[in-house]
């Protein structure tokens, strides 16, 4: 598209080449018409030399030098002297035009003439020929070119209030009427294809940017708003009310069921929750549900108080109740509320409601605790969350109220040596069992792990004592912290000394993180478990992908391999791939390889045609009472 400068200069060149081409034309038409006049004037000088009778060929010869326009003229007499030898200066372009010399012999007066007629008339005419032809070309440019942009802008007018009206036509998904379109409609067919066009182009992408913008705000699971969504939508206030409560939710299973169950089962449990949220908030006008992260949804009521909203955290909790005993789980999930308005900013209310949530983990199963006291968040270690999870951990430890599970581990042949892994579940004061995953994470939080983990295996101990179990080999989890605790390790290995027996149907199972946060620790607490007799797991592995040079050096009994790689195993050839060199690395080390959240019978086929030494999994076993082995 040209600018109104760009459009003058392109027509002024083209009106100077017009001009030098007119030029060219009338200097051939003027070369040609000099050259028929050089030739008629030989003969008319044959005709002047018979009719003039001068006394004097000299005077004669000065007077036709003078009478006639000659550019060149040389005259001479019989005897070769030269009476008249003329030439007018140099004339610009005259060379184009000037007709070659001529000869002639003028008999009566005994003269020879040798002349080019003159052309300077022609050229002078030729020259005011061209400039006015220039000139008016000119002005005719300026004059076209500006009623052209004129119309240019006239007609750029009219596109872009059609294409205004078609883009809000189409973001509003209206079609426009006739009437609305008559007065600025376009005529030209060529710009009403490329309208067309152009619409179907604008249309296609607000399409297409609609689509991603959804993607981008909608979870995929749930298919409900999600965190980007519930920030949007918070901090407008536009968009909601002055006032209201906010609840959060968190799905204090989701990592067990992930773990035990499968990727599948826990899918299906954030459905199941996100559709019992749904319903709850069904009978309040304006309530939203956004699922924040994997284990938390978050509610917005607005125009209620904290009072109010009791009604929805108790419906709530009675749902999950109704779930919880139909779906055979320990819990569902916990809600922590707190009151919003205006005033208080968003990070400040996630953060009490993560401690409503601290503290509704405490109590009954699927509880839920209303959080009025702002002042906690200025010390966090003496929140209220914080105080009842070390009073319920202390009163745990103390009168070791934890359930052992076992689940079992199937080895892939008769000659592989498995076990089953022991699951902790602990208890409240009330005896409902605390979320497992939010009780270890306070526990190492708080500094207890390590108690955690001595109460744990004595449990196990005793239980195996009690029952006579010898001839089980069970699993037990151990966390970072004690592995890294030199009192730990001293008190373990006397404690497995002291029943060597059962210590050799003891497998300790530690993360491949936990064991490389400090690897001479980790030798030291491998060391010592072999010694009793006892053996070691590294679970999760894979994840940081460590060296086999490192295992090497721990001698590690078993490797379970992490949950990404067994999940979906029959249909993922990449996962088949380093799986099976996994194995055949770890076989030639002399380490077993488990396989951990094998759901289908599809992945344990696969797996055991690459050679796997044991699965465990809910399609395999669930967890049961260690007691009822």
């Amino acid at each position: 598209m040209y600018t109104y400068s760009q459009l003058l200069l392109r027509n002024f060149l083209f009106a100077f080449g017009f001009s030098v081409c007119v030029a060219l034309v009338g200097a051939v038409i003027l070369a040609l018409q000099t050259s028929e006049k050089q030739s008629q004037h030989q003969q008319f000088l044959l005709t002047l030399d018979q009719q003039i009778d001068l006394e004097s060929s000299e005077a004669f010869a000065k007077q036709l030098a003078k009478f006639n326009h000659y550019h060149f003229i040389s005259i001479t007499n019989n005897g070769g002297k030269a009476i008249v030898n003329e030439q007018q200066s140099p004339i610009l372009f005259a060379d184009l035009i000037l007709a070659s010399i001529s000869e002639t012999k003028l008999p009566k007066s005994a003269l020879t003439l040798r002349y080019q007629l003159a052309v300077s008339d022609g050229l002078a005419m030729l020259r005011n020929l061209t400039i006015a032809v220039f000139v008016l070309s000119i002005i005719f440019i300026v004059v076209a070119a500006s009623f052209s942009i004129g119309r240019y802008r006239r007609l750029a007018g009219k596109i872009n209030q059609q294409i205004k009206r078609d883009l809000a036509a189409i973001i509003s998904g209206k079609e426009n009427t006739e009437e609305e379109n008559n007065d600025d409609e376009i005529d030209l067919p060529e710009i009403q294809q490329h309208l067309a066009e152009l619409k179907t182009l604008i249309a296609s992408r607000i399409t297409a940017t609609t689509l991603l913008e959804k993607n981008a705000y909608i979870e995929p699971v749930t298919k409900l708003e999600n965190r980007n969504r519930f920030i949007q939508f918070f901090e407008n206030a536009d968009s909601r009310s002055d006032f209201g409560v906010l609840a959060i939710t968190r799905c204090s299973e989701l990592q067990t069921i992930n773990q035990i169950h499968g990727y599948h089962e826990g899918d299906a449990y954030i459905c199941k929750v996100a559709d019992i949220m749904k319903h709850a908030i069904s009978r309040y006008k304006g309530a939203q549900v956004f699922r924040l992260n994997s284990s938390d949804f978050a509610t917005l009521i607005p125009n209620i108080t904290l009072k109010s909203a009791e009604n929805f955290a108790t419906d709530l909790t009675g749902r999950f109740n109704e779930y919880q005993q139909a779906s055979d789980l320990d819990s569902v999930a916990y809600t922590g509320m707190v009151y919003f308005d205006n005033d208080k900013p968003l990070g400040e209310l996630l953060a009490l409601a993560d401690t409503g949530i601290s503290v509704a983990q405490t109590q009954k199963v699927n509880s839920w605790f209303s959080q009025t006291d702002s002042s906690i968040l200025e010390n966090s270690s003496a929140s209220y969350g914080n105080q009842n999870w070390r009073q319920e951990i202390d009163s745990v430890i103390e009168n070791q109220r934890v359930n052992l599970l076992v689940q079992p581990i199937k080895p892939s042949s008769p000659n592989n040596r498995v076990y089953g892994e022991v699951l902790a579940r602990f208890l409240n004061s009330s005896d409902d069992v605390l979320p497992t995953a939010s009780f270890f994470a306070m526990a190492e939080k708080l500094d207890k792990i390590v108690a955690v983990d001595r109460m744990i295996i004595e449990a196990v101990i005793k239980e195996i004592t009690e029952k006579n179990m010898q001839t089980h080999f069970f699993g037990i989890n151990v966390s970072a912290r004690s592995i890294n605790d030199g009192h730990f390790l001293i008190w373990l290995e006397r404690r497995l000394l002291r029943d060597a027996t059962i210590a050799s149907k003891l497998v300790f199972e530690i993360t491949e993180h936990g064991l490389q946060q400090n690897i001479k620790t980790s030798k030291n607490f491998i060391d010592m478990v072999h010694r009793v007799g006892a053996r070691i797991t590294v679970e999760r592995f894979g994840v940081g992908l460590t060296s086999f040079k490192f295992f090497r050096d721990l001698k590690p009994d078993f490797i379970k391999m992490d949950s990404t790689y067994t999940r979906d195993i029959d249909e993922d050839k990449n996962n088949q791939y380093f799986l099976r060199l996994m194995v055949d690395l770890a076989h030639r080390l002399s380490i077993s390889v488990l396989a951990e959240s094998v759901e289908s019978q599809e992945e344990k086929f696969m797996l055991e045609k690459l050679f796997i030494d044991g699965c465990q999994g809910f399609y395999i076993g669930k967890p049961k009472n260690l007691s009822s082995m």
